[in-house]
């Protein structure tokens, strides 16, 4: 990846703070139980942290499922994080791709609501991991 340690910084900051939106913008819908909505800002919540994190380190992925190989590789296989933010990870894309695109699958409240603290958690994780790279970069 060809940034500079500011650009790198920026990216990973604007990241971060993208994954808060989306969480906060699950949390909203929860009242109007709009599953799929939660379940999409669920997953880009953790992807946009999850991504954080890949860039902070210098990886860049070219894919969602790239994200997930490459958070897996060098984040759960090697015990920085826990292999249950991995699947949770996988889960959420998963859930994702069936609730924006199935035509024979609709998300339900037991589908999707015991995964906001989960997520909750996996963004805190991997954002205060993502923010202890950049802080090494100064």
């Amino acid at each position: 990846m060809s940034l500079t340690v500011q650009e790198r910084i920026d990216v990973v900051t604007y990241r971060l703070e993208k994954a808060q939106t989306a969480l906060e913008q699950a949390k909203g819908n929860l009242p109007l139980r709009y599953w799929e909505i939660i379940a999409n800002r669920l997953y880009y919540a953790a992807y946009y942290a999850v991504s954080a994190l890949l860039i902070a380190n210098g990886y860049l992925a070219k894919s969602h499922e790239g994200n997930v190989r490459l958070f897996g590789l060098h984040f759960v296989n090697t015990n920085i994080v826990s292999s249950e933010h991995g699947k949770l990870f996988q889960k959420l894309l998963r859930l994702r791709l069936k609730g924006d695109y199935s035509d024979k699958y609709n998300l339900t409240e037991d589908d999707v609501l015991s995964l906001i603290e989960p997520t909750e958690n996996l963004i805190a994780t991997v954002s205060e991991l993502a923010l202890q790279a950049i802080s090494q970069e100064n």
